[in-house]
């Protein structure tokens, strides 16, 4: 596989389609701190590939090489992939594993929960990046294969149980009805009856011959007892087809049995952990960003699982731990260990060694052991991972492991051809459409024949500035009331601004409700397009032309949308 090597620059995007994600405010502090060169050693022992650092020789080199170590691992790992990812209909499982096991293929990982029908938009982007990104070294003379972390022993039932498709009369969503084991893993759910009822919905909501036919075939993998995580592993082998990376489920017994000796490790190393996790928080705080997962003290970043329930482990004194959540026998602040609740730290790791399924690393753990086990020379985050990297840069400093380099994860928005067409008729930017309603009201009195009141507030600002000098002559103590006259007033013209403006875009109707439907469209429900609607719904749309556009068009450059028209 190669990348198309045109597709880094975002040059060839019209003006119009251009958006610039810093500019529109649509990534966190800490990702655009990063992209502007900003703070980057608070990911240390991580590094950030800067945005205009094409997959060349340079990055190539500087990249990571996999350990020794991991070879082992790999081979045995890279045996039981291509077995399951067979099962899942993978269309090149077995060139995938046999590159995994060789000690000298660089690993792309990247990795997200089994959402229903493939999950949002933003799964399958991740997908195609971590697979671009592979191509990409290839294409640069280093022999590379993605890995693509499916978060199977998550427990947030809502991230998982719902999938929102787009409708004639905007987005519509379909869920699978409460979460009645709310601490039981993903990958230990079967699905529902209502997983039928939520395709017929769809099916009702928007027709078409071939958003009917996908519709039966995800019928054929989300069936009511099919597990979540097999799946979602089914649907993504068949919208990737060979482009897809190789699926790595977090509770097969494989890689549980070969992240054990690094789980191991953070428990016994769990003081020193605990002291690098409170130097990372405190510097990424001293920078003045806030912390994406909170401090918990005496909490580990692990979880024990016990009777269908994944609770945090808790350390207790000098050498015990118990289960958060589960009452406490009253004696040394711990469970009795007879009830598998808590214990000394022996005892923990003895359950460890004998069962390794049971335990699971949470979200600051999970990266440093994935790649420890992965051998991984680079990581794709988005915008939400890389805000919590810099406190999870802590556990590979325990693990005493080379850190791979990150990279930002491309954001995509699908825009079809007639849609795009229309934005460039209206007069208007899809940055327009993709900000705040004001400036969209804005630009849309500007087309309905001006907005007469920006004009009017500049007069006004600049008459109440000629008044500054002789005012401060007369008197000095005039600063202050001055300053407050000018705020009332302006205050006050933006106000009526507020109506105006919104009265004038709307008296077109016609306009406005066609820019109302490209709204819709490209921020449904006032979300970005990706983290909202579903991938399968594209895929029902467009059929093999969704992937055929993603790989061609999906730019590895984060800094600006990725706009992808199939």
């Amino acid at each position: 596989m190669r990348a198309n090597a045109s597709s880094w620059s975002v040059g060839s995007l019209p003006d119009a389609l251009r958006v610039d994600l810093a500019a529109a405010g649509l990534l966190p502090p800490l990702p655009r701190a990063f992209l502007a060169g900003r703070d980057l050693d608070l990911l240390a022992p991580l590094r950030f590939v800067p945005p205009a650092a094409a997959p060349a020789a340079a990055l190539v080199a500087a990249l990571p090489r996999p350990p020794a170590a991991a070879a082992r691992t790999r081979a045995e790992l890279a045996a039981a992939l291509a077995v399951s990812n067979r099962a899942y209909g993978h269309a090149a499982a077995d060139q995938a594993a046999k590159r995994l096991a060789d000690p000298a293929t660089r690993v792309v990982v990247a990795g997200l929960q089994p959402g229903l029908f493939g999950g949002p938009l933003l799964t399958f982007a991740k997908l195609i990046a971590a697979a671009r990104w592979a191509a990409a070294l290839e294409a640069a003379g280093e022999p590379a294969v993605a890995v693509f972390w499916v978060a199977t022993e998550d427990h947030d039932y809502a991230e998982v149980a719902s999938a929102t498709v787009l409708t004639a009369e905007g987005p519509r969503t379909f869920d699978l009805g409460p979460d009645t084991q709310p601490l039981l893993p993903v990958g230990m759910r079967a699905l529902s009856p209502a997983v039928t009822e939520a395709l017929r919905g769809i099916a009702a909501a928007v027709p078409g011959e071939r958003y009917a036919a996908w519709l039966q075939a995800l019928a054929r993998w989300y069936q009511p007892d099919a597990r979540f995580g097999e799946a979602f592993c089914r649907a993504v082998a068949h919208m990737l087809g060979p482009r897809c990376p190789l699926l790595l489920d977090a509770m097969h017994p494989a890689l549980k049995a070969a992240e054990r000796p690094w789980l191991a490790r953070l428990i016994e190393r769990r003081g020193q952990l605990a002291e690098a996790l409170a130097r990372q928080d405190a510097a990424v705080e001293g920078r003045g960003y806030e912390l994406r997962v909170s401090p918990q003290p005496g909490a580990s970043p692990l979880f024990l699982l016990r009777r269908g329930e994944r609770r945090r482990i808790e350390w207790r004194g000098e050498d015990g731990f118990a289960l958060r959540g589960v009452a406490s026998d009253g004696s040394g602040g711990h469970c009795a260990a007879g009830a598998g609740d808590g214990g000394g730290i022996g005892e923990l790791l003895r359950i460890l060694d004998e069962n390794p399924s049971v335990v699971s690393p949470g979200v600051l753990a999970r990266p440093a052991v994935a790649d420890a086990v992965l051998g991984s020379s680079l990581q794709v985050l988005g915008p939400g991972e890389l805000s919590y990297m810099p406190q999870a840069a802590a556990a590979y400093q325990v693990l005493e492991i080379e850190a791979p380099w990150v990279a930002l994860r491309p954001q995509a928005l699908v825009l079809d051809a007639g849609k795009a067409q229309h934005i460039a008729e209206l007069g208007l930017t899809l940055a327009d459409l993709l900000g705040d309603r004001s400036r969209l009201d804005r630009a849309l009195a500007e087309l309905a024949g001006g907005d007469f009141v920006t004009p009017v507030r500049e007069r006004l600002a600049a008459a109440l500035e000629e008044l500054r000098a002789p005012a401060l002559a007369a008197d000095p103590n005039l600063e202050r009331p001055l300053e407050k006259t000018r705020e009332q007033v302006l205050r006050a013209i933006d106000l009526f601004a507020e109506k105006a403006l919104p009265a004038l875009a709307r008296r077109d109707e016609l306009l406005s409700r066609r820019v109302e439907a490209l709204r819709q469209a490209c921020l449904p429900a006032g979300k970005l397009q990706e983290r909202l609607i579903c991938a399968a719904h594209f895929q029902g749309k467009y059929g093999d032309r969704l992937a055929a556009a993603f790989w061609e068009q999906l730019d590895l450059d984060p800094t600006c949308l990725a706009v992808i028209q199939p």
